[in-house]
């Protein structure tokens, strides 16, 4: 919509002293034409944009013109992109920045606009925490939350079974999964590490060091890391390592299609492809596939939910617990 196209050429204009009519084309995904009809609309509208003219020439604002919604302060806007999800802004202690941002944001709309809030939340709502648990924030929740906005490192003592360890570590950033809280953190000079922030026992800001060139206690953040991309490629990690059994089955067609189903996903359909890559069904129309379990326990659990159309093959013990509990269920429907 062109309303909205021109609101983000104005604040394009606000972030920058000046950009060339390419380079707003660029970021507006527009031609060049357009942002000069688009900058002529907001001139009648009173909006102060001066075009320089020449080869280094571009658009900017006059007499430091702003809009009113960068009334909002960096806690705030930080606060309220994460506005969709409230117990996680409670848990780390951001809930009254996320509230007044949003004040501000109602203030800045046009009137007929203000409901905008009340009807969105109305038709869409996120609950990250899982089934069957109370959600419940770790108490150094808000203290890691305030060293990861401030680029601040810390000292902290770890639960790791039955022991505790201290590191000082730099926080790179939260994730909330299903209603646990996890910490992806630099062990200073070392590797990116996960840890689970109920696992905390103690936390601080680390001291300054003059040594470092730092009298904040701050870190300089790695340009490159990317937490999304972190965060997906460690959990794939995490379930792999999960999977130290393996299982031999011959499928059915439907015992194929719903294997992902009954067990973890990506082993499954990895499990299924690499058979269909290894040869055609055999004389029964069924597949040989070799999955990788958990454990033995875990497969037998999973598997009984594919019924007849999985027949397992290895390792032995599990074909005998198979067998047996196909002995007995036929016996329970004679």
């Amino acid at each position: 919509m062109r309303a909205a196209r021109l609101i983000r050429l104005v604040l394009l204009l606000q972030s920058r002293p000046s950009m060339t009519g390419a380079e707003l084309a660029r970021e507006l995904e527009v031609s060049e034409r357009t942002v000069t009809r688009d900058v002529a609309a907001l001139s009648e509208a009173g909006v102060p944009v001066y075009a320089d003219r020449g080869r280094s020439g571009g658009y900017r604002l006059v007499g430091g013109y702003r809009t009113r919604l960068t009334g909002l302060g960096r806690t705030e806007a930080e606060a309220l992109f994460l506005s969709g999800v409230p117990a996680a802004l409670r848990g780390m202690g951001l809930a009254d920045a996320a509230s007044a941002a949003r004040l501000k944001v109602s203030a800045a709309l046009l009137p007929e606009l203000r409901d905008a809030s009340h009807t969105a939340a109305q038709r869409f709502h996120l609950d990250a925490p899982g089934w069957w648990q109370e959600p419940e924030a770790p108490d150094l929740l808000p203290v890691i939350a305030d060293a990861v906005w401030d680029d601040r490192r810390i000292t902290a003592r770890y639960r790791r079974r039955d022991t505790e360890v201290e590191r000082e570590l730099e926080p790179y950033g939260l994730v909330l999964k299903a209603g646990v809280w996890y910490l992806a953190a630099r062990v200073e000079g070392g590797d990116f590490r996960v840890y689970r922030v109920d696992r905390f026992t103690a936390v601080s800001p680390t001291a300054a060091d003059e040594g470092r060139h730092d009298r904040h206690g701050r870190f300089e953040r790695l340009a490159d890391f990317d937490l999304p991309a972190f965060w997906e490629e460690r959990a794939a990690q995490f379930v792999r390592s999960l999977l130290r059994e393996k299982v031999v089955l011959r499928l059915t067609a439907e015992g194929a299609r719903r294997l992902p189903h009954a067990t973890d996903r990506t082993a499954g359909q990895e499990a299924v492809a690499a058979a269909g890559a290894a040869g055609d069904p055999d004389g029964q129309g069924r597949i040989t596939v070799t999955l990788p379990v958990e454990s033995l326990d875990v497969a037998y659990e999973q598997l009984l939910a594919l019924g007849p159309e999985a027949e397992v093959l290895a390792p032995p013990e599990l074909r005998r617990r198979f067998a047996a509990a196909a002995a007995r269920a036929a016996e329970l429907y004679q």
